[in-house]
């Protein structure tokens, strides 16, 4: 399973990076028992699906995973309705889209379309109520602490996992989908010793522990706002964990 960051940062797009989603890849099946790689986008926030665009063709997206409906996590799916409806190869087949309750209704709101029919014409609308498998991945999804209906996902393909804090403040449920993960990538939205607003993110610190706690492979930190010191977020982290430790920065690839 192989990551891109397409955009890492917090909050609102930054002058370095767009706002968050990520693009997993693995090999898995396709028709006539060929091979074929596979993609899906962890989030779509806004200023992203430009951005896509330097990896990736958009179009060949096979579905999208939402942690949850803010601006900074889901907005660029309005871009991607006008890409897969207007394109000039045609409109483009129905494409999974995982996410909250009220998920299609939000983006037709967004777009300032009737809500029927909506994007529902372009994008198949799914809340989260199992596992799902998608060709070679797996993801589950677990609800999190935050202000907003909002999901932590852990994404497995083969014997690899990568697992995703999405928008969280620390909850059990995020040190559980957590264990023993190959790849932890946790927002690090606040640093201690400020006077944080309660139930909404984590430091570095937090993640930090949750990776020692979880026995995670790898900790990656994302969704700093640009508004803060990336390396404070990364000193508080190693504060409390040893293992391998980075940033989530726009372009890198990641193998998991």
């Amino acid at each position: 399973m192989r990551l891109t960051v397409v955009g890492s940062s917090g909050s609102y797009p930054g002058p370095d990076s767009a706002a968050s989603c990520y693009l997993l890849e693995a090999e898995g099946p396709g028709e006539g028992g060929d091979t074929r790689t596979w993609r899906i986008l962890l989030d779509l926030g806004n200023g992203a699906l430009g951005q896509l665009h330097r990896y990736v063709d958009p179009l060949t997206i096979d579905g999208v995973f939402l942690s949850h409906l803010h601006a900074d996590h889901c907005m660029d799916l309005c871009g991607y309705y006008v890409m897969r409806k207007y394109h000039p190869t045609g409109p483009q087949p129905l494409l999974p889209v995982w996410g909250p309750s009220g998920t299609a209704e939000r983006m037709a709101r967004a777009y300032d379309l009737p809500l029927d029919p909506g994007m529902t014409e372009e994008f198949e609308f799914r809340a989260y109520d199992a596992p799902v498998d998608l060709g070679p991945f797996r993801v589950e999804a677990r609800r999190v602490e935050h202000p907003v209906e909002a999901y932590a996902l852990r994404v497995e393909a083969g014997d690899r996992s990568l697992v995703y804090s999405g928008d969280t403040a620390p909850c059990p449920a995020f040190d559980e989908l957590a264990k023993a993960t190959d790849l932890l990538l946790a927002e690090a939205s606040f640093q201690e010793g400020r006077d944080n607003p309660p139930a909404l993110h984590l430091t570095g610190a937090d993640c930090g522990r949750t990776a020692a706690a979880a026995g995670v492979g790898r900790l990656l930190l994302t969704h700093i706002p640009p508004w803060y010191d990336k390396d404070v977020a990364l000193t508080q982290a190693r504060a409390l964990w040893s293992g391998p430790l980075g940033l989530a920065l726009p372009g890198d690839v990641h193998e998991v």
